[in-house]
């Protein structure tokens, strides 16, 4: 049992960085539609490999034991009796599923060359891993009775309040970003 939570935790951390990579691929690969050919068909297709390789490679197999182990955490632990912290980690965590789900609709359509996502809407897109993270890790740490870091109550309504923040940040940064490349460009 003592094995299962770190390679729980290390099946997690390549999860997501499967998870980040992919999606500045899939930006990097939409962006270079705008490029002459040949420079085009040859970044289009270095990309499909270095797609296909960490989708199939590392971020699928890292979800798959992400939740191999634990589902055997779970169940050690706390058998039938989540706790309802717990279960709110869990909703996260099935929404980042939804999201693992998405980028594999992405893709499949990136490998047929059918760009239907702007660079922008990707980056935005990408941000949503960090803000799912940034969620669990808070639910996991704060959640959890076992650790006292000198407040045993936070109230809900500042977690709530947090997290639209920092969506927020992150939103506001990607949009100074595209602003910043848009002058850079015009120049």
């Amino acid at each position: 049992m003592i094995y299962i939570l770190p390679l729980h935790i290390i099946f997690v951390v390549t999860w997501f960085a499967g998870l980040f990579y992919i999606v500045r691929l899939f930006i990097y690969h939409t962006e270079a539609e705008k490029k002459e050919e040949p420079e085009r068909t040859i970044l289009q297709d270095q990309y499909k490999i270095m797609e296909r390789k960490l989708w199939y490679v590392i971020t699928w197999p890292s979800m798959i034991l992400t939740y191999v182990f634990g589902i055997t955490l779970l169940y050690n632990l706390y058998g039938w009796n989540i706790p309802p912290w717990l279960l709110v980690k869990l909703t996260f965590v099935f929404g980042l599923t939804l999201y693992h789900f998405q980028n594999h609709a992405i893709y499949r359509r990136l490998a047929k060359n059918k760009i239907t996502w702007t660079s922008t809407q990707l980056r935005l897109w990408n941000e949503l891993a960090t803000i799912f993270l940034v969620t669990i890790v808070f639910i996991v740490i704060i959640g959890d009775g076992h650790h006292n870091y000198g407040n045993d109550a936070v109230s809900p309504i500042w977690g709530i309040i947090g997290f639209l923040l920092f969506a927020f940040l992150m939103w506001g940064a990607v949009m100074i970003y595209k602003k910043a490349r848009e002058k850079k460009s015009k120049k």
